[in-house]
C-alpha cells in the first residue's frame, strides 16, 4: 500500500479509502457478515481511512461500522463522517446530530469531519444558522479533529467555498470524464494552492467506467502497450496527480477488493507517460459518444415521492448505450425498474408527475423529469408486459 501525507497535518493515509455508500447488502440491509469481514480484511491490507455518513443505508451505516470498528480496530484507521447539511434546521442540531455520530461510531472523536454535499445555497444556509461557531467549538474540545467538506457543484462555488473558512481538506467528485466537471481538474489544483488535502470520490463515476465496458472502449484499452483493466487505468490516472491525497473506492466485491489492493501498490504520482495519457484521452472521448445521463448513482434524490427508482432508471438507459444491446436493455428495464429483481413496488420513469423535488437534491444538477420522459418513452412501449413477462421467467420469479 502506498502512503501520502495530508498537507496541513502530515497525517500518513492510504492512497485508497474505503467509501461505505454502497456496502454489500442482503435483503435490503447490509449484509453484516460480509462487510465486515471486507472492512477488516482492507484495514489489514494497508487501508487507513474510512469514509461513512448520517444518511448512508438510511442511518444503518454509521452504528454498523462503529460495532466493526470497535473490535480493536479504530485506533487502526482515520475516520470520516459527515455533517447532512441539508436536513439542519438550526445551530443546535448541528450539536445533537455530532453527539449522535460519536454514539453510532462508538468514539470519542471523528479525525476528518464533512460538511456534506455543500453547494453554494447550503454554505450560505449553514452559515446563517452558525456553522462557523459549531465547528471551532468542536474542534476545540476535541470532538471534530480536522474538518473538509464534500462538494458537488461549479467551479466558482468551490473557490468560494475554499476562501471562506480555514478547511483542512476537502473532497471532491474527480475522475476522467469529470476534469471539467463540478470542481474539476480547476479546483483539484485550486485546493491543493491553498494547502487542503483533497480526497477523491467516484473515481470509477458509481461504477459507470467499468461495470459494463462497451466495445468500442475495450478496444482502445487493448491497443495499450501495458496491459491493464479498466478500473486500474481510471484509478491510476486519478492517482497520477500529485495533488490528490486519497481516493475513496466503494469496492464491495472481494474481487474488486484484490484488484484495487494491487493498484494501490503500485500508482505513484506523475507515473503514467504521455502516451498512457493520451490512451486515457481517447477512451473519454468515446464515452461521450455512448452515455446519456450523466448520473453517478448517489442516490442523493431518492426516495422519489412518487415511488421513481431515479437511479435505477438512468442505470438501465446508460447500459443500454454502453451495450448497444436494446433487447437487454428492456429485459433488464423490466427485471429493476419493475421491482421484479427485487420484489419490491415498481419504479418506472412514467410515475414522475414533475414535482421537482429531486432537482434540489441532484449533485450533478442533472433535469432528472426531462430525462425520465425520454426513459419512459424508450422503454414503457406496449411490449413492457411482455419484457416483464420475461424477466420473471429469467430471474426465476412468480408473478406476484
Amino acid at each position: 500500500m502506498l502512503y501520502r501525507r495530508m498537507p496541513e497535518n502530515g497525517d500518513r493515509l492510504s492512497v485508497l479509502g474505503l467509501g461505505c455508500m454502497r456496502l454489500p447488502v442482503k435483503d435490503g440491509k447490509i449484509d453484516q457478515d460480509r462487510a465486515k469481514s471486507q472492512i477488516h480484511y482492507l484495514i489489514d491490507h494497508g487501508v487507513n481511512y474510512i469514509d461513512t455518513a448520517w444518511t448512508y443505508h438510511l442511518g444503518e451505516n454509521e452504528p454498523f461500522l462503529g460495532s466493526v470498528l470497535a473490535e480493536g480496530y479504530r485506533e487502526k484507521v482515520k475516520l470520516a463522517t459527515k455533517l447532512p447539511s441539508w436536513i439542519v434546521k438550526s445551530r443546535k442540531e448541528m450539536d445533537r446530530i455530532l453527539y449522535l455520530q460519536l454514539e453510532r461510531l462508538r468514539t470519542d472523536h471523528i479525525d476528518y469531519y464533512l460538511l456534506h454535499n455543500l453547494t453554494r445555497a447550503l454554505w450560505d444556509k449553514m452559515k446563517g444558522l452558525g456553522v462557523l461557531d459549531f465547528l471551532d467549538k468542536a474542534k476545540a474540545s476535541g470532538r471534530i479533529i480536522n474538518v473538509g467538506f464534500s462538494f458537488h457543484d461549479s467551479i466558482e462555488d468551490f473557490k468560494l467555498i475554499i476562501d471562506s473558512y480555514p478547511w483542512s481538506f476537502c473532497q471532491i467528485q474527480y475522475n476522467f470524464l469529470d476534469e471539467n466537471n463540478q470542481a474539476g481538474t480547476e479546483g483539484l489544483k485550486y485546493a491543493a494552492s491553498k494547502g487542503l488535502g483533497v480526497i477523491v470520490m467516484e473515481p470509477l463515476r458509481g461504477g459507470k467506467l467499468t461495470s459494463l465496458v462497451p466495445p468500442e472502449v475495450k478496444e482502445i484499452w487493448d491497443a495499450a502497450e501495458v496491459k491493464r483493466t479498466p478500473a486500474e487505468w481510471a484509478l491510476r490516472w486519478v492517482w497520477n496527480h500529485p495533488e490528490v491525497t486519497l481516493v475513496l473506492s466503494g469496492m464491495n466485491e472481494e474481487s474488486h477488493i484484490e484488484e484495487n489492493l494491487k493498484t494501490a501498490d503500485e500508482a505513484y504520482p506523475d507515473s503514467l507517460n504521455e502516451e498512457e495519457l493520451q490512451l486515457v484521452g481517447k477512451v473519454e472521448q468515446k464515452y461521450r459518444t455512448l452515455m446519456n445521463t450523466g448520473c453517478t448513482g448517489c442516490r442523493y434524490c431518492m426516495p422519489c415521492p412518487s415511488g421513481v427508482d431515479i437511479p435505477t432508471c438512468f442505470e438501465v438507459y446508460d447500459n443500454l448505450y454502453l451495450s448497444g444491446n436494446e433487447n437487454e436493455g428492456k429485459l433488464m428495464y423490466a427485471a429493476k425498474a419493475g421491482g421484479i429483481i427485487r420484489g419490491n413496488i415498481p419504479g418506472y420513469a412514467s410515475r414522475c408527475i414533475e414535482c421537482k423535488e429531486c432537482l434540489e437534491k441532484c449533485p450533478q444538477h442533472l433535469n432528472i423529469p426531462d430525462l425520465l420522459k425520454i426513459i419512459a418513452n424508450k422503454f414503457e412501449g406496449p411490449d413492457l408486459e411482455i419484457w416483464k413477462a420475461a424477466a420473471r421467467q429469467t430471474f426465476g420469479l412468480s408473478e406476484s
